[in-house]
């Protein structure tokens, strides 16, 4: 029996956040960092009951001075050959797994990142009050980000998930 890969919902749901930033500048460090620009995923650890080490299957985050945009694919998907045929099972095989979000965000306290939903394929996440508090680190090109707490309080399980800059 094959044992199921964690899949990065429950950091999507007020995740991945990703990621976002663009110029803030870094206690200790001299000048400013610069977070602008184009991002993926190259591993989200979870932890808890699921806890492993999942690769995304796709992602792109995009960041510019004060909004960001970020789209994924949590898990591989059935391509349709006719989606004007396709059943409603087909269909949710196919737009399930994706995640697509664009919102504005700020840094606020010491390394804590708050992201606010605009536009999401999830309803709940565009609410007026949703929003995502992460903590977050940079080394290089190399941006860590964990999800501290959102409109509902703190995250259980949080992940850590790596993100390489790319452009």
């Amino acid at each position: 029996m094959s044992r199921k890969q964690p899949s990065i919902s429950s950091f999507a749901a007020g995740v991945f956040g990703s990621v976002l930033l663009a110029t803030v500048n870094v206690t200790g460090q001299s000048g400013a960092v610069s977070l602008a620009g184009v991002w993926k995923v190259s591993e989200v650890t979870m932890t808890g009951p699921a806890a492993g080490t999942v690769k995304p299957q796709a992602d792109l985050t995009i960041i510019s001075a004060h909004y960001y945009s970020r789209i994924y694919v949590e898990q591989p998907r059935p391509e349709l050959s006719n989606p004007a045929a396709a059943t409603a099972d087909e269909l949710r095989a196919v737009w399930g797994p994706f995640v697509g979000e664009a919102g504005t965000y700020e840094i606020t306290g010491d390394h804590e990142l708050t992201m606010r939903p605009i536009v999401a394929k999830n309803p709940a996440a565009m609410a007026p009050s949703a929003f995502v508090v992460y903590s977050w680190t940079l080394t290089g090109d190399t941006l860590i980000v964990t999800p501290k707490r959102n409109q509902n309080g703190p995250v259980a399980n949080p992940p850590t998930i790596k993100l390489v800059k790319i452009e």
